[in-house]
């Protein structure tokens, strides 16, 4: 084994320690129970390992025993023992059912060969697979020396049975019993917004070492199957194939949920949440509609949920709870102009035609799994079973948003990409807490309150730009993050910055926009990330802001496997956006090189050809590259655009260049105009100085601005020295800003700090209480301008929220405050 690589506590680099180079687990199974009392999760797991074969065949074999390593950080593991598999007799048919590949590596070890067999079963026979994981995984250890010596370090799990020293002898089935702890780094114990106990996965830098021990390099891709116990007045949502149906366990106080994936996949894709959460229906049961007008306090709150969890779906033991089949979910009516009149049952085709792209056939890649992209039923499934969770005071909110705009974003992204990867989907909205404004993963999203609109029903409908957005861009990750994976993951970029950019297309195909619609829309946001990418590459380290930091190493693993990722652990990156934004302007580029719908069309085959594989920038960029030889042509070669793009920190001279034509587009000018008239207003208020005339506020006659426009506006309104309180308190009135979607409040409480707006302060505490996944930097704004409210008003809030801020995010605001 390798010498010990823990990290110096001074640096900010994550350690991947699983020698996935010698030996991989291909399934997981997890059996664990929810303590909500102690605040942990118990139980066990159990590992299904196949040695790995190749040219350095002899590694990991020699004098000293083998050793299994684990990512594994947080975790109280109490026992690791061998898997007595020969309990399972339907483990013996396989050996003369499945040909084994190795059967002269593993022939004198019949454990061996039954787990070998077990794991080479084709993916039509998963059922039967999976039902004898499940049995080998309840089988008892091993009576003779079943024990395992094992021992743990900052960052790993390091197994190995005395006198084996051949990966190809080490056992292939290992159970390992462990708990978590309440402050381990991969799952958040926290309250959600009805003030009841919740567990989640929180999107941790450190993934899920701290839920379970794995292999977390994303070369390590595996299925895995849980069984989860929760207290029966819980929901347990997971990253599984189907909706799980609760069953009673031996304690009638606990429900089991049953949950399975059959694609193989990186261990950092497991996501778990369990909480008093209820689904969103189209209807609220009158009961709900009831409490929630009344703003029931904590004890009736729980009474109230505990009458409407079988009007929900949830929570029943007598067999009627969730089926399986999703609850019948908004079809977009009653959102925007163009949302309000599409019909997904007649299937209307939006003016902008990406028929082209469809394809005939598909062969696929991978390894041998159940893939949906070779369905036929799954081509023409443009919206696939979906269902929204929320805690009880978020219903109404979640139901104009959420789940009246997921089937028309869905069929958007059906229609834009094809077939969708994963066959159902869950939203959850989050506890406050949450460090972002989504995380998607295998069948479930994670979307933060923030996206949800701030104001009345009336105002939805201007409000609903950002949860649209948001939407689309966390289900273009099914394609760009998840079925298609960096192989490194300093490359980020090929997740986020792909999401960033079919954000834009697949929200302007779901509202139905013509092409110049959506070019003036695509110009707007491209304004103002072009904005944000230039501040935060003038206020940051230019080493965070390289796409590639491992340039022409990116990929390359030690002789074991094991890796570090560059500075996964460093704070202030958790809160950068540049590789979205980067990435997003590297795709916008090579988008402009060939057309629009050229690109469309490019993204389609990509997936086609990669999906369930992991990729490297230069996958895609020679494939880009040989599919358009005209690029060559104007000098771009994959150096090139590594040089301008990928490899060095800064802006590309395109990016400058371009933003010059997106100040000048349609939608700026306008917001440009109104900018004008209220900065003449603010200097002719300036000028009045009558003593004795009556104060009269300022008068403007304003254009209806979009969500974004609005941005754009507070934006260009914050470069101005000098505005008048008067001049404040109009634009506040004039705006409805209290009212509108987070980035605009956003914008805007920056305004009040800047101006001391006193009046307007309580609108920045609920800012920084409410919308925590954005108002980190606003912490810093309080504090720089060394006014006493202001740092008040800062310190107050973060004593408000401490305890239930994302961690990261906390070191970093103490930071400014403290």
């Amino acid at each position: 084994m390798e010498p010990c690589e823990d990290l110096n506590p001074d640096t900010d680099d994550l350690p991947l320690r699983a020698n996935t180079n010698h030996i991989l687990v291909r399934h997981y199974v997890l059996d664990l129970t929810a303590h909500f009392d102690r605040k942990v999760i118990s139980g066990s797991i159990v590992l299904f390992l196949e040695p790995c074969t190749g040219e350095d065949d002899s590694a990991g074999n020699g004098e000293y025993d083998f050793t299994l390593v684990l990512d594994c950080c947080d975790l109280d593991v109490s026992k690791v023992e061998e898997v007595n598999v020969s309990a399972v007799p339907a483990l013996s048919s396989l050996l003369t059912e499945v040909p084994s590949k190795k059967s002269e590596v593993i022939s004198e070890n019949q454990q061996a060969a039954q787990i070998q067999a077990l794991i080479s079963l084709p993916s039509a026979r998963w059922r039967q697979k999976f039902q004898l994981f499940l049995q080998c995984s309840r089988s008892p250890g091993l009576q003779d020396d079943g024990s395992l010596h094992f021992h743990n370090d900052r960052w790993s799990l390091q197994v190995r049975k005395r006198g084996v020293t051949s990966r190809q002898e080490f056992p292939r089935a290992l159970r390992i019993c462990y708990e978590t702890r309440p402050t381990g780094g991969s799952v958040r114990w926290t309250k959600d917004q009805d003030d009841r106990v919740c567990v989640y996965t929180a999107g941790s830098p450190i993934n899920n070492r701290a839920l379970f021990p794995c292999q977390e390099p994303p070369v390590a891709m595996s299925t895995w199957q849980a069984t989860v116990r929760a207290p029966s007045e819980c929901v347990v949502l997971m990253s599984g194939e189907e909706p799980a149906v609760p069953t009673e366990d031996w304690d009638s106080h606990f429900l089991l949920w049953n949950y399975y994936v059959t694609m193989p996949m990186p261990a950092s894709t497991f996501t778990l949440a369990v909480g008093h959460w209820l689904q969103v229906t189209p209807e609220i049961p009158p009961a709900v509609e009831k409490g929630v007008n009344d703003r029931m306090q904590y004890g009736e709150t729980a009474k109230l949920r505990t009458n409407v969890m079988h009007v929900s779906g949830l929570g029943s033991s007598s067999g009627e709870a969730e089926k399986g089949s999703p609850r019948p979910t908004g079809s977009g009516d009653q959102t925007t102009r163009t949302l309000s009149n599409s019909s997904l049952e007649e299937e209307k085709r939006s003016v902008t035609d990406y028929s082209g792209t469809v394809d005939d056939g598909i062969s696929c890649s991978h390894g041998d799994y159940p893939c949906r992209f070779t369905e036929k039923l799954a081509w023409s499934q443009r919206v696939i079973p979906h269902r929204v969770f929320s805690p009880v005071c978020l219903l109404r909110k979640a139901q104009m948003g959420v789940l009246k705009l997921l089937p028309p974003c869905l069929a958007a992204a059906h229609t834009v990409l094809g077939v969708h990867p994963f066959p159902r989907l869950d939203v959850l909205i989050v506890p406050a807490g949450f460090s972002s404004l989504g995380m998607a993963s295998p069948h479930i999203i994670f979307l933060s309150q923030s996206v949800l609109y701030a104001g009345s029903h009336e105002s939805a409908v201007n409000s609903l730009s950002l949860c649209g957005s948001r939407i689309c861009h966390e289900i273009a990750h099914s394609w760009f993050g998840l079925v298609i994976g960096a192989r490194d993951w300093t490359e980020e970029w090929i997740s986020e910055g792909f999401a960033t950019c079919l954000e834009d297309i697949i929200w302007a195909q779901a509202q139905q926009l013509s092409l110049q619609e959506a070019k003036e829309q695509f110009d707007l946001k491209a304004l103002l990330r072009w904005r944000r990418l230039l501040d935060e590459s003038q206020n940051s380290k230019e080493e965070l802001q390289i796409l590639r930091p491992n340039m022409e190493k990116t990929g390359q693993l030690s002789a074991s496997g094991s890796s570090t990722v560059k500075h996964a652990l460093n704070p202030d990156k958790t809160f950068m956006q540049v590789h979205y934004l980067k990435g997003y302007f590297l795709l916008r580029f090579l988008a402009s090189q060939i057309g629009e719908q050229q690109f469309t069309g490019f993204c389609r085959r990509f997936v086609k050809k990669y999906h369930g594989q992991l990729v490297l920038s230069q996958d895609f960029l020679q494939m880009l590259l040989m599919n358009f030889p005209c690029m060559e042509r104007k000098g771009l070669t994959l150096s090139a655009i590594y040089a301008d793009w990928l490899d060095r920190p800064g802006i590309p001279e395109w990016l400058h260049e371009r933003s010059a034509v997106w100040s000048q587009a349609r939608l700026v000018e306008e917001v440009k105009a109104e900018v004008a008239k209220w900065i003449l207003l603010s200097q002719s208020h300036h000028g009045k100085k009558g003593r004795k005339r009556k104060k009269t506020e300022p008068k403007v006659i304003s254009k209806e601005l979009t969500s974004d426009q609005l941005v754009m506006l507070l934006e260009l309104l914050l470069e101005e020295s000098e505005l008048s309180a008067a001049l404040i308190r109009v634009l506040e009135k004039t705006y409805s800003l209290q009212s509108q979607d987070a980035e605009v409040r956003h914008r805007w409480c920056e305004l009040v700090v800047k101006h001391a707006y006193t009046r307007a302060y309580r609108d920045v505490e609920h800012f920084l209480i409410h919308d925590q996944a954005m108002g980190v930097y606003l912490y810093g704004e309080l504090m720089v301008q060394e006014d006493p409210k202001q740092q008040a008003l800062a310190r107050r809030c973060l004593s408000l929220v401490a305890e239930e801020m994302d961690q990261s995010a906390r070191r970093v605001v103490e930071e400014m405050v403290l």
